[in-house]
């Protein structure tokens, strides 16, 4: 005899992703007080749904970064460590400017970037999860060198400071800056200028790096401020 597997049904599909979203935008805001308790039960009242989804929405972010468990149970806002971020950010400068000075770069990789960035519609609304195409432009950009072993290094690095660098794309003017920065370094480098391209890769990371540190300082100053009022 067989049990049926359990499969989730379309509304409680969307309320999970809908729940998600929100939990998620309210974490980078610094919404939550550094140390709260996540709970299921004042979530589910609060987001009018079943604890299905807050369960689910919770998971999710706990597997991203941005919640820890606690001991005792449940989950509370995660706080990024900063200082390993910072040198994180420093590998990562390095591995893109090493793969932009390679020798040769694959022309059909950076034609099709070309044509997606140049047909990049910006967003009505901030999404935060823009940073998943950013970070596939760099990725492809460092792939274009062919230089695999250190497109593997850029991918883990990536990763880890994602939960950071998420906060560079809460405005639509931030995603708007960063289409026509991509699109610059995509240019130089279809014309074999390196010195210009290397000049706008890092004066693009630079600013990025800037916004992102300022952004999630503001965030966990708000965490901590919450905890202070209490």
């Amino acid at each position: 005899m067989h049990t049926a597997l359990y499969t989730a049904s379309p509304d409680e599909v969307s309320a999970t992703v809908a729940v998600y979203d929100a939990i998620k935008r309210r974490l980078l805001a610094g919404q939550f007080r550094l140390g709260s308790r996540l709970g299921e039960v004042a979530l589910s009242e609060q987001f009018g749904v079943s604890r299905t989804p807050i369960r689910e929405a919770l998971a999710r972010l706990f597997a991203e970064g941005f919640v820890v468990r606690l001991p005792e149970g449940g989950y509370s806002p995660a706080a990024p460590d900063m200082p390993t971020i910072a040198e994180l950010y420093v590998v990562r400068r390095a591995l893109e400017l090493a793969a932009l000075n390679e020798p040769q770069h694959d022309a059909s990789i950076l034609l099709d970037l070309r044509q997606r960035w140049s047909s990049f519609d910006v967003p009505k609304e901030p999404e935060p999860d823009f940073v998943l195409h950013d970070e596939d432009f760099h990725v492809r950009v460092a792939k274009s060198s062919g230089n695999r072993s250190l497109t593997d290094l850029l991918m883990r690095v990536n990763e880890r400071i994602r939960i950071v660098r998420i906060h560079d794309f809460l405005s639509t003017a931030r995603i708007r800056t960063t289409i026509t920065e991509h699109l610059g370094i995509l240019e130089a480098l279809l014309h074999g200028d390196l010195v210009l391209a290397e000049a706008r890769l890092a004066c693009h990371l630079k600013v990025s790096r800037q916004v992102v540190e300022r952004r999630a300082a503001a965030a966990l100053s708000r965490m901590v401020e919450g905890n202070r009022s209490d």
